[in-house]
């Protein structure tokens, strides 16, 4: 049996079409996926440096809590101790500085990929105050303390799977937030109170 006129312009179109198409998709369509997927892994990328930055706070609040800096006049401390013991203490500081830093610097590269007000206002909230922490005059001891009130509501966000992330875990984080950035709007009012009297 011989293929008809028919069948081969059928095959012919067949053909003509699947060529079209492959050729118009990598002309036209295919440069704008791999645009659009080169800003959604930037997006991404961002979102999980504004991640670890929250962890590297989380880190070194921590270590700077645990370990205290040890008394001059404590006999159980060597002189070398103290010091390395203050070079650690030092390096942790920095490393909360450069973190706080960081999210500042960058937070239009993380802070607007969020879907919702809420989200972005918890980011913008959370990152100003925290970078004010850092350059306040506090002891380092409450500048950690400070940041775990801060970053910890913040952390139970942005650091749980989207499945867990509710309306309700949202609210709550908010509220401590909020909470944590009156107290700290407070202790300051009462230092320049202090302050004032003082002159």
């Amino acid at each position: 049996m011989s293929a008809g006129p028919g069948v081969l312009e059928t095959m012919l179109i067949a053909l003509a079409t699947s060529l079209v198409t492959t050729v118009g998709t990598g002309w036209l369509v295919m440069p704008r996926l791999e645009a659009r997927k080169r800003r959604i892994m930037e997006m991404h990328q961002a979102r999980d440096q504004f991640l670890a930055m929250m962890l590297r706070v989380l880190s070194a609040c921590a270590r700077l809590r645990n370990v205290e800096a040890p008394d001059s006049n404590d006999s159980g401390w060597t002189p070398v101790m103290r010091e390395r013991v203050g070079v650690e203490r030092a390096r942790w500081v920095k490393q909360l500085d450069e973190a706080t830093e960081w999210m500042v610097d960058n937070m239009e590269m993380y802070g607007v990929t969020w879907p919702s007000n809420l989200l972005r206002g918890l980011i913008g909230n959370y990152v100003t105050t925290a970078r004010w922490v850092m350059v306040s005059e506090r002891q380092d001891d409450r500048k950690a303390e400070l940041l775990v009130e801060l970053t910890t509501p913040v952390w139970q966000v942005f650091g749980s799977r989207g499945w867990q992330r509710g309306p309700l875990r949202m609210a709550r984080a908010q509220r401590r937030l909020e909470a944590s950035i009156e107290e700290i709007s407070t202790e300051v009012d009462r230092q320049n109170d202090a302050s004032a009297a003082v002159a």
